[in-house]
């Protein structure tokens, strides 16, 4: 599927719902504005039903996430290009790349094997040689290429996972959607090897990060 005048003209519109909605970091928003985001969606949809701020089903029970929370996501990760970036939870692979258009190295987990065959598949073709995909349990991190920079997980976790909050450096910070049915978005910033500082940033629905692979 090509990119055209018509995808990019909804793009446009996309994000001025987000600006209107509160999303005000220029950086993500033009990354929301250059990543093509029905080259991430399987399903046989409309172009503009595609740019809807709404969550759309990839198959294995996931979804590529709702553009408002992807884009809240990135903004409270506070983006600077070179960070290097752990995403538990690939999906389809949109929010990995709305991190590398931002700059970022990202290094990003995904459980489901047929998942994770697609998408890799997906990144390739797209060309986006700084997202590096690893299959495994994302509850356990990636500890042998740690630290890093921010630590974004876009599943729902029961609680802080502080093996993830192990993997960060001193000053970088970890969004997480915690607890079940409706998750409170937090911010983990790591200020020392024993000290950190919790910011509540609103409610979301995700699904539940689960442990193993499939």
């Amino acid at each position: 599927m090509e990119d055209t005048i018509h995808h990019k003209q909804y793009r446009n519109e996309l994000v001025k719902l987000l600006h209107e909605k509160g999303i005000s970091d220029e950086k993500v928003l033009e990354s929301i504005r250059r990543v093509p985001r029905h080259l991430f969606i399987e399903a046989k949809l409309s172009v503009k039903d595609m740019y809807e701020d709404e969550p759309i089903g990839i198959g294995q029970g996931q979804t590529i996430s709702q553009p408002f929370t992807v884009a809240w996501q990135t903004q409270l990760l506070d983006i600077v290009s070179g960070d290097k970036i752990l995403e538990i939870g690939t999906g389809s692979g949109y929010q990995a790349a709305v991190l590398y258009i931002m700059g970022a190295e990202v290094f990003t987990i995904e459980r489901q094997k047929k998942l994770y065959d697609e998408t890799k598949k997906r990144i390739t073709r797209l060309g986006y040689s700084q997202i590096h995909l690893f299959y495994g349990d994302g509850n356990r991190g990636l500890p042998e290429l740690a630290p890093f920079d921010k630590i974004l997980v876009t599943a729902a976790a029961p609680s802080i996972p502080d093996l993830l909050v192990e993997q960060l450096r001193i000053g970088g910070s970890l969004v997480v959607p915690v607890n079940g049915g409706l998750q409170r978005m937090l911010k983990i910033t790591k200020l020392s090897e024993t000290e950190t500082r919790i910011e509540d940033h609103g409610h979301f629905r995700f699904v539940p990060l689960l442990p193993g692979t499939e």
